[in-house]
């Protein structure tokens, strides 16, 4: 009990002030005179003033292990006095332990005291808060608290909340192990143990242990066959979970096949065989044996080998000038067959025919006969082949003159490859003099709006031309041919020149007849396509107004004190190749954002419109995010379902857009097909076009275009035809273009036919199926050509009716005056389209960085009932894969970097909030209310 008592002296004298604690008393007067005989001085000399209790040492929290009591301790200077007070009690002065000193350096009292509190005094304790003890400290100058120090009783359960469950897996495949701790206080620390040695994941990289204690092994290997066991630990005691074991299978796998073996019989029927082993790999720890024989066998014949026989002597030859005959055989009686031997002995004989009688002299005049004629028979020869050799000769000089083709002739002629010849004095368009030319290049091309020209960059006098139709659009392409060196040029009417940028890539043939590519790898920094900034530390969101494409770089993505010029770029269709390949459809615009080179501290979010209809009741789509190297190829980056811990992305897919969390940047883009046996849905838009002016003449003509169901594809045939002088003329409908390998089927009704006839002689025009569904060709449109009986005429009223062939379809109704200039129509306005093109710093973000952080602080560490990032992750509707956020550092800040950019048209708190207050999350919401917009 703390009790005051106030005494006064004799008369005149001090007041006494009694501070009764516990049988303690402390003292304190009004006067340091005692004496009424002795007279007070008028002043006292100055002293200095005592400092207020500084805690040198204040009590540390504690727990109560089993029945030891816990000490608490603390130390203060200058303190004439300290004591503990507990829970709003004052401790009794007995329970206290004080040891008083003196500090040599400035002289002050330091005063230590210690307590030990129990078990019983806090399990005797009523309430909801914990024990808490906190000193304070006495001086003359006042009194000092110490923090408080919160006393609990330390306690771990036995069994675990959740434990690992043992399983076989196949060789690299990916394993989970989850573990939740037994509830104790102070929490427990998890270890892993594989065959009771502790796992370090910095020791080994293919484990990794999650905020969750969860234990995955990234890719399982024959070594990780193993016991695994969860071991729970904290100041009280150490609990281990059941064992869970591991085996990592291999199934087996055949060898190649041998070669086939002889055939068992040399001569007639027989058979042949071959084997293979599965040992390619060898079945291990109860992995799948090998399905199928381990051997083949066939039948052969052998056809039986036949040795060979003579034929009889031929009859003797005449008496030769050497006095010799001969005669011969073949051995052809039977000739040696299928291996057979051949005959022995010789095939020719000879003998002496006049039985010695005969002279083989040689008259001398005889022999200088015959060589005189082997002489004059050679030089014969000779002279021949030297006028053979001259005539040739003269033909082909004979040949090199004539005249030149005409390149204006050439490209009327339907582009059939000519010789040029040297000019003569009568040619009226004689070229350069230097050299003559060759025309004899490879051909050329042209594709608007794309120019490519192939020639000869060493070969100046090589021409490109083609028998291709595609230039017969450009009567007034001309070819100017310069002999005195490597310069070819095209002129092309204003009116055909590339637009926007486009890059010219030309590819050239060389004299040798190897081909060479100059290409000029460029990003067009179109303005309607691309963005960019200079973005730092503080982050900042690159957005593409009117596509749906954007860039968000969350705070200390970019180190600290950097700044760098970033990105965002659409591809031009006509200008990269698509990333679809076989039976799959492009589904997004290719987007470039970079640097590429860049390094990232932590994962950006890049947003890409698509068009594939997610909203069917069962999964028909297959979609796969790719990426484009530097050569051009695009490579699978992963595959919605299919994520591992070695997937580099996490995509998070909404009915229209999705958002992909990288930390890599690049070229990506989005691709899908099919996933049987339900044919997916791409969905499309259908935009009705008439030209805006007044017509003037009895021709008329509608436009349709069949475009992806994306803000950028409306945006680019907007733009394609306010170039033409086109107008939409309605908002455009939407069609849900199935995989079912039917074309779209376009045709007009109900023209008024007394005013207005079509043009078109078929019934209905069809767009093929894959021209729609690979994406090869953009814009896609058809045109319905009208005229009208007379200039008179200005109402056009009809039904233009797109559909797909044994599918959906929709109707435009059309009234409209052709004589009118035509209003543009507006479409409706896309999300996002409003927004500028680039925000830096904290503008960028609905979430203040505060509450950002306060969040982050309250979630990130795992909670054993699961009120953590995990729930808040479930509630936003990001929990496809969670193992992704796991391996980050702050699983909540990336949670909230998606929802900032998932909500960047909308980014109101109230879906942030309401999460929050499902889990329970009160703090952080009463945060939210006061620092933030609510």
């Amino acid at each position: 009990m703390l009790s005051f008592r106030m005494q006064r002296g004799q008369a005149g004298g001090p007041v006494v002030l009694l501070l009764l604690l516990g049988g303690y008393v402390v003292c304190d007067t009004e006067s340091s005179d005692y004496s009424d005989a002795e007279v007070l001085p008028d002043s006292y000399p100055s002293a200095p003033a005592e400092p207020l209790p500084e805690f040198l040492l204040e009590p540390e929290d504690g727990f109560i292990v089993k029945n030891r009591p816990v000490q608490l301790r603390c130390r203060a200077s200058p303190a004439t006095q300290i004591y503990f007070k507990c829970n709003g009690e004052w401790v009794n002065q007995n329970d206290h332990v004080t040891r008083e000193s003196l500090d040599q350096v400035t002289g002050l009292v330091v005063r230590e005291v210690d307590i030990l509190v129990s078990r019983t005094q806090v399990e005797e304790l009523f309430g909801l808060e914990d024990y808490w003890c906190q000193c304070v400290a006495w001086s003359s100058a006042g009194t000092t608290k110490s923090i408080r120090a919160y006393v609990r009783i330390a306690y771990l359960r036995k069994n675990f909340e959740q434990e690992p469950l043992g399983r076989e897996v196949r060789l690299e495949q990916e394993v989970l192990l989850q573990c939740r701790p037994p509830e104790g206080m102070p929490a427990a620390e998890v270890d892993w143990l594989k065959n009771e040695d502790t796992i370090d994941p910095s020791q080994d990289s293919n484990f990794l242990i999650t905020i969750d204690n969860d234990l995955i092994i990234k890719q399982a290997r024959l070594s990780d066959t193993a016991n695994y066991t969860c071991l729970a630990r904290n100041v009280v005691a150490k609990r281990r979970s059941s064992t869970a074991t591991v085996i990592v299978y291999v199934s087996g796998g055949w060898s190649s096949w041998t070669e086939w073996s002889e055939c068992n019989t040399k001569c007639g029927r027989g058979w042949q065989r071959r084997t293979r082993s599965c040992t390619n790999p060898a079945p291990l720890n109860g992995g799948a044996f090998c399905e199928g024989p381990p051997f083949q066998r066939v039948t052969c014949t052998t056809l039986c080998p036949v040795d060979g026989g003579w034929t009889e002597w031929a009859k003797w030859s005449a008496c030769s000038t050497e006095c010799t005959h001969w005669r011969s055989r073949e051995c052809l009686a039977p000739a040696p067959r299928n291996g057979g031997k051949h005959c022995s002995g010789s095939m020719m004989e000879s003998k002496n025919c006049t039985e010695g009688l005969c002279a083989r002299t040689l008259a001398p005049d005889m022999g200088v006969a015959v060589y005189a004629g082997l002489v004059g028979a050679l030089l014969l020869c000779v002279i021949l082949v030297l006028c053979v050799g001259i005539l040739a000769y003269r033909r082909r000089c004979s040949h090199l003159h004539g005249d030149i083709t005409d390149s204006s002739s050439a490209l009327t002629a339907a582009f059939h490859p000519g010789n040029y010849k040297p000019p003569r004095q009568d040619n009226p368009h004689p070229l350069h003099p230097s050299a003559p030319p060759d025309l004899t290049a490879t051909a050329g091309a042209f594709r608007s709006p794309l120019f490519s020209l192939q020639q000869g960059v060493n070969d100046s006098h090589k021409i490109p031309m083609t028998t291709s139709p595609l230039l017969d659009p450009l009567p007034s392409l001309k070819i100017k041919v310069y002999n005195s060196s490597t310069l070819s040029s095209l002129e092309i009417p204003a009116d055909m020149c590339p637009v926007d940028g486009e890059i010219l890539s030309l590819k050239s043939v060389g004299t040798g007849g190897r081909e060479r590519q100059f290409h000029s790898h460029t990003l067009s920094r179109d303005p309607g396509l691309s963005t960019s900034a200079t973005l730092g530390h503080l982050g900042g969101r690159l957005t593409i107004p009117s596509t749906g494409v954007s860039l968000l770089v969350p705070p200390g993505t970019i180190p600290q004190g950097k700044f760098y010029e970033m990105y965002l770029i659409i591809s031009k269709w006509e200008k990269t190749t698509l990333p679809s390949e076989g039976s799959q459809t492009v589904l997004s615009p290719a987007v470039s954002c970079g640097p590429s080179a860049l390094l990232l501290n932590r994962p950006v979010v890049l947003t890409l419109p698509h068009c594939a209809q997610l909203d069917t009741p069962t999964p028909d789509w297959t979609l796969t995010l790719k990426t484009q190297t530097h050569q051009g190829a695009w490579e699978e980056v992963l595959t919605v379902g299919e994520e591992s811990l070695s997937s580099p992305c996490y995509l998070q897919l909404e009915e229209e857009c999705c958002h992909v969390l990288m930390e890599q940047l690049g070229t990506y883009g989005l691709v899908g097909q099919s996933c049987p046996p339900q044919p997916a849905c791409k969905r499309l838009q259908l935009a009705l076009f008439a030209p805006r002016a007044p017509c003037l003449s009895l021709d008329y003509s509608l436009r349709i275009y069949c475009i992806h169901d994306t803000p950028h594809a409306l945006k680019e045939v907007l733009d394609l035809e306010r170039s033409l002088g086109g107008v939409l003329l309605e908002d455009t409908k939407q069609l849900l273009f199935k995989d079912s390998y039917h074309n779209l089927r376009l045709s007009i009704h109900d023209i008024p036919h007394t005013h207005w006839r079509s043009k078109l002689l078929a019934k209905y025009q069809e767009i093929p199926f894959y021209h729609i569904w690979s994406g090869s060709q953009r814009p896609l449109h058809c045109t319905f050509s009208l005229e009208r009986s007379s200039l008179v005429v200005s109402q056009l009223s009809c039904k233009i009716c797109v559909r797909q062939v044994e599918g959906e379809g929709q109707i435009f109704q059309l009234h409209t005056d052709i004589q009118e200039t035509l209003p543009p129509h507006s479409p409706h306005p896309s999300a996002g389209s409003c927004l500028p093109s680039s925000q830096v710093g904290p503008y960028a973000f609905r979430l203040p960085e505060s509450i950002r952080q306060k969040i982050c602080t309250s979630l990130d560490a795992p909670s054993a009932r699961g009120c953590d990032w995990r729930l808040l992750a479930r509630s936003l509707g990001f929990d496809r894969y969670l193992n992704y956020f796991a391996t980050k550092p702050s699983p909540t800040g990336v949670l909230l970097d998606l929802w900032e950019a998932c909500h960047q048209g909308d980014a109101d708190l109230v879906s942030l909030a309401t999460a929050l207050e499902e889990m329970g999350k009160s703090e952080v919401l009463v945060v939210m209310t006061t620092d933030g917009d609510c």
